[in-house]
């Protein structure tokens, strides 16, 4: 739970260092229960470019990208390329405007999968949708209405098979009328944290063809990328873990501006958005507890008007389909542990939300003495939430909240590599931290 073993980033060792560190700032950080994004409310306006950058990998490898570059720079980061493009996050009911142009060598365009009445103007036709010509003059508008709260993708409607592993697609949060803490609107969608899952990979063969030739050549049509494919990175908002854990809009990873660590408190309810940004499907694992799927594609699962989540399920692993949403509350209590996760004598008060029946029950094992350990980064010095007991000088103390730790993955464990080095890929933590500590 709070033993783990700290390795770290950018070395074929996987020495401690970084991803302990990057543990703690996050512990000290004030900002990452919000989904970071582009905010609007009744409208929101918003001037993409298409362009090529590069993102960086824990391994230390750099791939050639495309993305939609944010020209109001809400980021941060000089009008650079994101993966994935920005998240864009209303309310119900808001006119979503987004002017496309397009630095790349080939047309490119946008498509929002489950909106409707989209309108596109300017720009020339194209199979799916109005597109954006090469050269950086040509403008095309998309407007629609979000007239449905929800989770939902967007990405390149020009050879998608190529331009979305490329990196051209990015996630929609529209928020219902109900108000703040639900993501529908219905009482069965309530939430305390939400957290974004872009779920992507990559085959960074196709990304040095399409930068070495050009995407129409004749070496990347010979490498027969559609059918030879085979991705190495596996990525949650468009970072592989350990990077995962680092804070948002870290200044290193320029072109790579979310991260996803998932804290709470015991008896909370999470909200998971999470989305299917690539082509391939993706297991995703969350261990703790099970999950309450409430709602696929931007649509809650209810029978009908007022009768809440009735057709919702629960799940372990949500398996993740391409180009389909999901939205599921996950809660923890510590039920089932068996023993009393804060070490209460019986006659101790409860604590907020503790699983009474095992309130007082004695841990069913034998701690080893301190020197038949060998320390994790994040131990506590306890295995109970909150205790902080005594260690060796120089070990742990990158758990200051005393936390429980949970790994939450894909179930297809080769996806949690960076390029066949483990720990990697889509995984990151889900820390349950004690009442009294804060979470934003």
């Amino acid at each position: 739970m709070n033993v783990m073993t700290c390795r770290t980033k950018r070395s074929p060792t996987l020495v401690a260092a970084s991803l302990c560190a990057a543990f703690l700032m996050l512990l000290s950080s004030q900002a990452y229960a919000v989904i970071d994004g582009i905010v609007g409310s009744n409208s929101l306006t918003v001037n993409l470019t298409a362009k090529a950058d590069y993102i960086t990998a824990p391994d230390g490898g750099s791939v050639h990208i495309w993305g939609y570059a944010d020209d109001g720079d809400h980021t941060g980061n000089g009008n650079r390329a994101t993966y994935p493009g920005p998240t864009l996050i209303v309310d119900e009911g808001a006119t979503i405007t987004i002017n496309l142009k397009n630095e790349l060598t080939v047309p490119v365009s946008i498509i929002f999968p489950g909106q409707s009445g989209v309108i596109a103007s300017g720009g020339s036709s194209g199979l799916l949708t109005r597109e954006a010509a090469p050269g950086g003059t040509d403008v095309v508008t998309y407007t629609f209405t979000a007239t449905h709260p929800g989770t939902y993708l967007y990405q390149s409607g020009t050879s998608p098979e190529l331009q979305i592993e490329m990196g051209l697609s990015g996630a929609i949060i529209v928020r219902p009328n109900l108000g703040p803490g639900y993501a529908y609107n219905h009482s069965d969608s309530s939430f305390d944290h939400e957290y974004l899952f872009f779920l992507t990979e990559m085959d960074p063969n196709i990304h040095a063809l399409v930068e070495n030739y050009g995407p129409g050549s004749a070496e990347l049509l010979a490498s027969d990328y559609l059918s030879d494919y085979f991705p190495v990175y596996w990525f949650i908002n468009g970072r592989a873990a350990p990077d995962t854990m680092m804070e948002s809009y870290v200044g290193w990873l320029p072109t790579q501006p979310y991260n996803c660590m998932p804290r709470m408190h015991p008896g909370e309810k999470l909200l998971m958005r999470i989305v299917g940004g690539g082509r391939d499907m993706h297991p995703f694992h969350f261990h703790g507890n099970h999950a309450r799927i409430i709602a696929r594609d931007g649509r809650f699962l209810s029978s009908s008007p007022g009768a809440g989540a009735d057709l919702s399920y629960m799940a372990f692993t949500t398996t993740s389909i391409p180009g389909a949403t999901y939205d599921q509350i996950f809660e923890w209590t510590g039920k089932g542990l068996g023993w009393d996760m804060y070490g209460h004598a019986p006659g101790d008060p409860l604590e907020p939300h503790e699983y009474a029946p095992d309130h007082g029950k004695p841990i069913p094992v034998v701690l080893p003495e301190k020197q038949d350990l060998a320390f994790g980064g994040f131990y506590s010095g306890s295995p109970f939430l909150g205790t902080l007991g005594s260690l060796p000088p120089g070990e742990g103390g990158l758990n200051p909240n005393a936390g429980f730790a949970y790994m939450w993955h894909s179930h297809t464990e080769k996806e949690m590599t960076n390029y066949d080095i483990f720990p990697g890929g889509m995984m990151s933590m889900l820390v349950i931290e004690p009442h009294g500590t804060q979470i934003p």
